[in-house]
């Protein structure tokens, strides 16, 4: 039980942080803060015909979109794509939008505050919160006129995010699934009526194996499942793009390198083995492989966990237009 503890005090610290710079540190998780703090990082990118930015390049800004095409229209030649999340979010966020400009020509904007979970986008609740009034889903919804919404959390309760009242996995499990389920209803009823007469279609990412407790996550992603059923919405499995073959919530450092990391050696880390890393040796959590920091930015070096999500989720986005 205790062993089980530490591990969770270090998910905390991980969670509150993603990826910095590669020379900031040794790569031990920094101290846990004494307040819980989200990291703003607001973005906007538009489609451009030339070669998109490597994972480490800043982001370029735009002005907001205008109204989008509603769901029965043909797809614009730039869809409008929001990204919301978490930590995991917030070291994707530039590969996302490399891969969804290459492939889609998206107009992007991401808004991912790391250690948050749904409740943290949540309008109109008394709960204290991590996320902004500004950057709350739906205000991002009417001022952006997304014609996609990601939404990838990898459903943090570990006794810090303040608008989920302390209701942790392991001390109230079904209060624990119970809220989340509502918050997820809650949340695509608050993206819906943001859009008006042109909602959003909205793209669950479904989560990765979790080493510590693998129920939660299958949880979890039953309960995005059946939101996505139930809103005619769409799935991206990112998580298993990063799981074995044939065992979807098992956990592992490292896996077998595809023919795209073949060809391309940065990003299989082990070409010997035939294997590429996922995670760092102290980052069981994040995909990043750049050192964890207290200053959540987005990952600065090649990463092949986060380049196999990034995929899935731009296949995903392509269904939902």
């Amino acid at each position: 039980m205790r062993g089980r503890w530490i591990v969770g005090v270090l998910a905390c610290v991980l969670l509150l942080g993603a990826c910095g710079d590669p020379q900031s540190g040794s790569g031990a998780a920094p101290p846990a803060p004494d307040v819980p703090r989200a990291s703003p990082s607001t973005t906007r990118q538009q489609s451009a015909p030339s070669a998109p930015p490597s994972p480490s390049a800043s982001p370029d800004r735009s002005p907001p979109r205008g109204p989008s095409a509603s769901r029965g229209a043909p797809p614009k030649s730039a869809p409008g794509v929001l990204y919301l999340g978490d930590s995991l979010a917030m070291e994707n966020q530039n590969v996302l939008g490399q891969e969804l400009r290459r492939s889609l020509r998206a107009d992007y904007t991401s808004a991912p505050y790391s250690g948050t979970t749904l409740c943290d986008y949540l309008e109109g609740t008394r709960e204290p919160s991590l996320v902004p009034d500004a950057d709350k889903a739906a205000a991002l919804v009417r001022a952006e006129r997304p014609d996609v919404v990601v939404l990838q959390f990898w459903g943090n309760a570990w006794g810090y995010t303040p608008c989920m009242d302390k209701i942790t996995y392991d001390s109230a499990r079904d209060r624990y699934l119970d809220r989340y389920a509502a918050d997820a209803r809650r949340l695509t009823e608050q993206i819906t009526a943001a859009g008006g007469d042109r909602p959003p279609r909205i793209v669950w990412v479904l989560q990765g194996p979790d080493p510590i407790t693998p129920d939660r996550v299958r949880s979890v992603n039953g309960i995005y499942r059946e939101q996505a059923a139930a809103g005619s919405d769409v799935l991206a499995d990112a998580g298993r793009a990063v799981s074995p073959a044939g065992e979807r919530y098992a956990w592992s450092r490292y896996l077998p390198c595809t023919s795209y990391e073949r060809a391309h050696p940065d990003y299989c880390t082990q070409p010997d083995r035939d294997r590429t890393a996922l995670h760092r040796e102290d980052d069981y959590l994040h995909f990043c492989l750049a050192p964890t920091t207290s200053t959540p930015k987005p990952c600065p070096v090649r990463s092949p966990g986060i380049l196999r999500m990034a995929r899935e989720i731009t296949r995903a986005v392509g269904s939902a237009l």
